[in-house]
């Protein structure tokens, strides 16, 4: 991994006052790539993803992931004392991170407007369930509720069956990742065009709204409803799943025209693959069962790796359903240094997951894990000029 001086968000600094999964998830991204992430957390308890999916007592190993390269300072933003440390720190910041309901950081004045009254280069990423304007602003949001408002719960599942949520919090990683962007648009901007800061304003219903491809424009011209295709992609064939005699599912991509052809030959199906009202999608589309119960017949008669080993010699995209086992086990993942092993503090060995994406002059990098609550709070404090007795009178009134 390459040291931190060539990490191209070298000399950025970032205050993160978010916690659970949007808000860090976005500070994890650009500390990897050199920000120093300076993340606020409330003194005794910190973010509550320490103990998410852990043993009693223990701390997620989910943390180590979402919290790496970052300083733990803590501070109660609920005493105007802690309010005050944090409007001093933003006042040496390019970045401040939150993902408070709207309204919390206008409490505490910490809001965009009175931080960058103090340091007008700042730039503020607020996410949130609904963003930070619109008659729902003032709701709680979670993934799960943003996921099915941005469109994406109703087109996951099974035709006829109730929707399911992906396994994941997609919502809230991408609206991380939203955010990401914003925050380096608006960087750029500050240096291209006078110094001045902005907020990022990113709702996590939005987020997942953007991926939802052309469903509005289809709906609009077509009056076409996206439904839930299971495996399949409505209007896309053939694209799906497909089982296979070791009890295994093998994905076939072969929506491309010409690697229509090429699969339909190698099945042994060359009346479909030379029917002229399959030599397009659009008709592909209107037999969509036909071809796909073709391709099911071919693939039920081989085990999964039969079926990727001719499917790769025929030059039809194709691949197998991954657990982290098989994550793990990969090769591919490993030559690109997908899965890394790090060292805890108690001297334990950790596998995480890679940095990215990849840059090839100034890649992103990490050394270990999530520090301890705490951690880095007296040297943060003494960086900013706090003497001995002035820390001592914070910790006394718990606001450290």
């Amino acid at each position: 991994m390459n040291a931190a001086t060539d990490r191209p968000l070298k000399g950025i600094r970032v205050i993160e006052m978010g916690t659970l999964i949007a808000g860090p998830f976005a500070g994890k991204t650009l500390g990897d790539f050199g920000a120093e992430v300076i993340k606020i957390e409330a003194p005794g308890q910190g973010d509550p993803l320490r103990t998410w999916r852990a043993p009693e007592g223990a701390t997620s190993v989910w943390w180590h992931v979402q919290a790496r390269n970052k300083k733990s300072v803590a501070i109660d933003l609920r005493q105007a004392e802690g309010q005050g440390l944090v409007r001093a720190l933003a006042q040496e910041a390019d970045i401040v991170i939150e993902n408070f309901r709207p309204g919390t950081l206008e409490q505490w004045g910490l809001d965009y407007e009175t931080l960058s009254r103090l340091n007008p280069g700042l730039i503020m990423l607020r996410i949130s369930g609904y963003g930070q304007t619109g008659p729902l602003r003032d709701l709680a949001g979670f993934g799960v509720i943003a996921e099915a408002m941005g469109g994406l719960r109703y087109i996951t599942g099974m035709p006829g069956e109730a929707p399911v949520r992906p396994g994941i919090s997609i919502g809230d990683s991408l609206s991380a990742l939203h955010g990401v962007i914003g925050v380096m648009m608006a960087l750029y901007h500050r240096v291209a065009n006078g110094g001045k800061g902005q907020m990022v304003d990113v709702a996590l219903y939005e987020s997942v709204f953007n991926m939802m491809e052309g469903a509005i424009p289809e709906f609009d011209r077509y009056g076409l409803l996206r439904e839930p295709a299971g495996s399949a992609l409505q209007g896309i064939a053939p694209t799906n799943a497909y089982p296979c005699k070791d009890g295994q599912y093998v994905l076939i991509a072969g929506n491309g025209n010409s690697i229509f052809k090429r699969l339909m030959s190698m099945i042994g199906r060359d009346d479909l693959g030379e029917d002229p009202a399959l030599a397009s999608n659009p008709g592909r589309v209107q037999q969509m069962q036909k071809i796909d119960a073709a391709i099911a017949a071919w693939t039920t008669t081989r085990t999964l790796e039969q079926a990727l080993s001719a499917m790769a010699e025929a030059r039809v995209p194709a691949g197998r359903v991954y657990t982290v086992r098989d994550i793990i086990d990969d090769p591919h993942y490993q030559a690109r240094e997908m899965v890394q092993t790090i060292n805890l503090a108690d001297g334990s060995r950790l596998r995480v997951p890679g940095v990215v994406p990849k840059l090839s002059a100034t890649p992103g990098s990490f050394a270990g894990g999530g520090p301890a609550l705490g951690e880095h709070t007296l040297d943060v404090l003494k960086d900013m000029g706090l003497g001995g007795a002035q820390i001592t009178a914070l910790q006394d009134k718990g606001v450290i």
